[in-house]
């Protein structure tokens, strides 16, 4: 029996031994594969069969994490957009397949990274960084949740919520900062101290959009002394250059400003960020057009313009440019270019309401609708076969202003509303048909200790029961039922429930339907007739009346929130 068991130990250990011998040397191609490749540069299309050969080694062995890293790589070296995007698609599908949460984090995250940086969908953005949190909350990644809470501050502060990007710059700031000053890897050190000096340029920007130049000049001080020293952080040096060039501006020091934004899109273009090159193309005209270089302004501003019509694309920050153009164009009499640029000015404005909602209002009033209407009649006569184009412009320029700004601000309502409806559910603390909270007893009557605990015992029961989904239920039924008189029940209820019988009865009866809607998929489906009948009141108009005045929301919305809600936990 010992020899058997002995021989047993050493087969099972050479067994041991081969598995973990063939799982290194099964690494060590996938090593091999991507060490020919590790160290070129982002945006390298000849590395791509190389890495089209990790890909199809990790789907033959369904190898589905090193799919996930193979799919990645195939993002980062794809110079163009589209096939970045499709490849982060890809990542999350392979993702999903490991089902680890802080991997499936990581692909939403970098989908969303795409969409901001090499897109700028800032709301598709938004969308897959939100989606990243929720499968990140429970890990211990914190380099990964900072991030991730980076980039949600971003496309924040890009929409125009610069007080709350700020404070998620704030929280990046200090975590990569601690970081820096830890033992950690050359690699880890490099990571936390690109996310140091990203989020201090972010917190410059909001300062400056929130008008405090000073403690945006002290911050990018800060940023270029450090960034100048080290120069592996070419791209972060560009950035704090051109929140430097865009302060000198705004001092007046405009041949300097020209200088420094002219050296940042040096840097800046080494990573194709097409956005911010329109900033610093934008200033750089407005400097020149002050110094009364006006041909060197218009030439900037026509680079903004060319940049923005290529990418589909604009921040609210250079919509100016059109208005100067306009002007320009207006003085020297050339009504093809100034109906151009009005044109141009039309669609700037439709794509600011689309995506900077926040902002749009804002903007909007720097060339108001009357002077382009004004602009459009006089227009008109020296263009007239451009003429119903432009008024059509208009005019669904203002309508879609309108109807997105009152439809955007009934929604955030709605939504709002619906949220402390979930967290209340959550709480259970509006779900009467399981706990009604109990409050202390008045001194206004005196009923006999006996009597008081028969009846709120007999309500607890009745509660628990659900008796009160019985329709037409009367007070005198219900005292009938308890074997009680209903002044007692009536006074009891008033004590120790907080309001009067009938009050009593519809909460209970509404804390019942919320929840049920929230819960069982089933009665989203149900008409608001039968939603009515099924928690025993009587008419549609009264449950429908009762269920906004209870929970703060229409039925037809918290059903409508819900069914978002559930079909999102599906995508």
């Amino acid at each position: 029996m010992e020899n058997f068991l002995n021989l047993y130990f050493t087969l099972f250990f050479l067994f041991l031994c081969e598995l973990v011998f063939a799982q290194k040397e099964e690494y060590s191609d996938y090593y091999k594969l991507q060490k020919k490749y590790e160290n070129r540069p982002e945006n390298d299309s000849t590395v791509l069969p190389l890495v089209a050969k990790y890909i199809q080694k990790a789907k033959k062995e369904k190898n589905y994490q090193k799919l996930v890293l193979g799919y990645k790589d195939g993002l980062v070296f794809s110079p163009d957009p589209a096939d970045k995007l499709k490849y982060a698609d890809s990542v999350v599908c392979a993702a999903l397949l490991t089902k680890d949460h802080e991997m499936i984090s990581n692909a939403f995250m970098n989908k969303g990274v795409v969409y901001y940086f090499n897109l700028k969908k800032y709301k598709l953005a938004l969308t897959e960084y939100l989606k990243a949190y929720e499968y990140c909350k429970d890990s211990k990644d914190q380099y990964h949740k900072n991030r991730l809470r980076y980039l949600i501050g971003v496309v924040k502060s890009y929409i125009g919520y610069y007080d709350e990007a700020l404070a998620e710059f704030k929280n990046t700031r200090s975590f990569f900062e601690s970081e820096i000053k830890k033992d950690l890897h050359s690699n880890l050190i490099y990571s936390n101290r690109r996310g140091y000096f990203n989020s201090l340029h972010q917190m410059a920007v909001c300062y400056r959009n929130l008008g405090q130049l000073k403690t945006a000049d002290s911050i990018v001080y800060i940023g270029l002394s450090a960034t100048l020293v080290n120069r592996e952080y070419n791209q972060e040096h560009g950035y704090f250059l051109k929140e430097r060039g865009i302060s000198e501006y705004f001092r007046e020091e405009y041949d300097r400003s020209i200088k420094t934004l002219e050296s940042s899109l040096k840097e800046i273009a080494d990573v194709d960020d097409f956005a911010w090159t329109t900033v610093c193309y934008s200033y750089i005209g407005k400097s020149y057009k002050k110094l009364g270089e006006i041909n060197h302004a218009i030439t900037y501003f026509q680079k903004v313009d060319s940049i923005n019509e290529k990418y589909d694309f604009i921040l609210p920050e250079v919509r100016n440019n059109y208005v100067l153009l306009i002007d320009y164009y207006k003085k020297q009499r050339n009504t093809d270019k100034e109906l151009y640029y009005t044109k141009r000015l039309l669609l700037a404005d439709s794509l600011i309401a689309k995506d900077f909602i926040v902002l749009s209002s804002r903007i909007h009033k720097e060339y108001d609708t009357r002077s382009l209407q004004e602009d459009k009649s006089k227009l008109e006569r020296n263009s007239s076969r451009h003429g119903y184009f432009i008024a059509l412009l208009i005019m669904l320029a203002i309508a879609l202003l309108i109807v997105l700004l009152v439809r955007y601000r009934i929604e955030k309502k709605i939504r709002q509303n619906y949220n402390q409806l979930e967290q209340k559910i959550l709480n259970k603390e509006n779900s009467r048909g399981n706990k009604v909270v109990v409050i202390k007893q008045s001194d206004k009557v005196e009923i006999e200790g006996k009597i008081v605990t028969d009846i709120i015992m007999k309500l607890e029961e009745f509660e628990i029961a659900r008796g009160f989904l019985q329709s037409g239920l009367t007070i005198n039924r219900l005292a009938s039922t308890f074997d009680t008189n209903r002044n007692y029940l009536s006074q009891v209820i008033n004590d120790y429930r907080g309001m009067n019988f009938n009050r009593y009865l519809s909460e209970l009866r509404i804390g019942f339907i919320t929840e049920k809607l929230y819960t069982d998929k089933k009665y989203l489906n149900y008409k608001i007739e039968t939603l009515a009948e099924e928690c025993g009141i009587a008419s549609r108009s009264n449950f429908s009346n009762l269920f906004r005045e209870i929970n703060g929301i229409r039925p037809v919305d918290f059903i409508k929130k819900r069914q978002e809600d559930n079909r999102s936990d599906y995508t």
